[in-house]
């Protein structure tokens, strides 16, 4: 039994500058429950940076994606249409409403929705779209907003893992009428656990506020709008504690030191591997000239199910934590419970199969990254040296 442990994680917090220092005076400041101060620093930065109408930090990005379901009046048998090929919370935030989430296949190029496809799911009872940026690569938005507009739809962007990341000049998250972030200790920028609703259809601001606090008008009550503040609408409790605020705004004001680093271990990582995806032994990821990415997972395409396995387990006995994705939404008991499907999904159930990812990080070295393209190059000099002699018997 192999009890190595692994030398080099998949994934690592971070520390860059004043996150304890923050928190610290968040204590001292005597306000540690939500929207204190660093909260309304973390707003202002994220309209002044993003280019958002408005934002509002909330505990995680599921919690956004809740208040998004919420803010479409979502009623049960409302259809969802999305990727399959997504984190959990992306359906459940909607099938929790009663909402039925419909999947659809990914691109080949860049494992996102097949904006293609999406207009041939819609039907009555379609309430919103979902497109979800996979690893900070952009879907084709200017194809879905015309969808959705065509078809008086709303879109809510999952920008969970697409910080920094833009299309034709847009950030990522901002081109929808709603958009949800991560700040979890995977993304780029974290706080732990964390995220933001970015609204951009000044329709949704009040409404959301309202959601936000537990469904109460209390934001327009500390705004002095009201004398006193009650129970108005659905909601629940989505604020994060201060002390996240106060860690995330740190992260916040080195935003572009961490995005530039990740952008940099990206481009290692392709240089490196380049030859392995010449010789036709492996596929880097897809970029459009048109979008820049955040450099949020470098992963790669092996060519069977099998291969990556062993990939895996050789990565992993030499102190590398390589991990998979998700499983397809679309195949899990709850999605075929909750959810339906629209269409073939090869191309999910096929590149799900075969996607690694590698790990990627604040801290890891540029020697971290020779160390494991070299365990990969190795592996697969194997593979061919083990078909050389194959093929001579």
């Amino acid at each position: 039994m192999n009890n190595i442990k692994p030398i080099i994680p998949y994934n690592k917090p971070f520390i860059v500058g004043k996150e304890l220092y923050n928190i610290a005076r968040a204590v001292v400041d005597g306000h540690l429950a939500g929207d204190g101060g660093f909260t309304k620093l973390c707003h202002s930065w994220l309209e002044k940076m993003l280019g958002c109408t408005r934002s509002l930090l909330t505990h995680s990005c599921t919690a956004a994606l809740e208040m998004s379901a919420i803010l479409c009046d979502t009623i049960p048998g409302d259809e969802i249409i999305m990727p399959s090929f997504t984190f959990v919370s992306t359906a459940n935030s909607f099938v929790l409403r009663g909402g039925v989430p419909v999947f659809v296949d990914i691109r080949p190029d860049t494992l996102n929705i097949d904006e293609n496809i999406i207009e041939e799911a819609i039907t009555n009872r379609t309430r919103a779209i979902v497109p979800v940026h996979y690893a900070g690569v952009p879907c084709a938005m200017d194809e879905i907003m015309h969808t959705a507009n065509k078809h008086g739809l709303i879109v809510i962007e999952d920008a969970a893992q697409a910080m920094f990341s833009t299309y034709r000049g847009k950030h990522l998250g901002t081109i929808g009428h709603l958009g949800a972030l991560s700040f979890h200790e995977t993304k780029n920028i974290i706080s732990g656990e964390g995220g933001a609703l970015l609204i951009n259809d000044q329709r949704f601001i009040k409404r959301a506020e309202i959601i936000r606090e537990k469904g109460t008008n209390r934001a327009c009550f500390y705004r002095g709008e009201i004398d006193k503040y009650s129970w108005v609408d659905i909601g629940s409790s989505y604020l994060p504690s201060e002390l996240i605020s106060a860690f995330l705004f740190a992260q916040m004001e080195q935003a572009e030191q961490i995005i530039s680093r990740r952008r940099r271990m990206f481009d290692q990582y392709c240089t490196l591997l380049r030859p392995l995806e010449e010789g036709g032994l492996i596929r880097l990821p897809y970029m459009d000239g048109e979008c820049t990415s955040n450099g949020h997972i470098f992963y790669i395409i092996t060519r069977s199910l099998a291969e990556r396995t062993n990939l895996i387990a050789h990565l992993k006995t030499n102190g590398i934590l390589a991990v998979f994705h998700y499983v397809p939404l679309h195949s899990s008991p709850a999605g075929m419970k909750y959810g339906k499907t629209y269409g073939s999904m090869a191309i999910t159930d096929d590149l799900s199969e075969r996607l690694l990812r590698l790990p990627l990080f604040y801290e890891l070295s540029d020697d971290d990254i020779k160390f494991i393209v070299q365990k990969i190059e190795e592996f697969y000099k194997d593979i061919q040296s083990s078909v050389s002699r194959d093929s001579q018997h």
